[in-house]
């Protein structure tokens, strides 16, 4: 009875008869299924070509068991600091590193943030000169490190070709 005197009492031109109590629907719940799970899957190619590495292999529920986070920081715990412009400073590290190293990035983009220190790790492609590659490291450290106001790493990985991170095909 008080929702629907809540609903009738800050909303009454909205509703052309009041609400009664039957009117008024609340939550149910029941248990999960996860039998029909789709969210975060890939899906499978008619052909069977499609690549996929070892971490988008795994499915969803394994993060922390099979697979491991892809932003490492104390951010998010109880009483945590800064936990949404720490969000916001990851995701804006990895459209600039996706943007700066354009197609050569072949696996996730790992943040570890420790202290005062931020440590990016990944996966990239044998396709540019050494020289380039080492410009690139140095351009991206130091841009990020002047924009953040913290000092950044990068801890890269190279292999020779797309298909030497290819974990499975589906």
């Amino acid at each position: 009875m008080f929702r629907c005197n809540v609903v009738n009492k800050f909303v009454p031109g909205l509703l052309s008869t009041p609400l009664k109590q039957s009117d008024v629907r609340g939550i149910s719940s029941s248990a999960t299924l996860l039998k029909h799970v789709q969210a975060a899957r890939y899906k499978t190619s008619k052909r069977g070509d499609k690549p996929l590495t070892y971490e988008m292999a795994g499915p969803p529920h394994t993060i922390a068991h099979q697979k491991s986070w892809n932003s490492w920081n104390t951010a998010n715990m109880l009483d945590g600091l800064r936990p949404s412009e720490t969000a916001v400073e990851d995701e804006f590290m990895r459209r600039f590193l996706r943007g700066t190293w354009h197609n050569l990035f072949l696996s996730e983009i790992i943040i570890k943030r420790n202290h005062n220190i931020i440590r990016i790790a990944g996966i990239v492609e044998r396709s540019i000169h050494p020289r380039k590659m080492y410009f690139l490291i140095g351009y991206t450290e130091e841009l990020l490190s002047f924009w953040l106001q913290c000092p950044v790493k990068l801890e890269l990985q190279t292999v020779e070709s797309r298909k030497d991170v290819v974990f499975k095909y589906i």
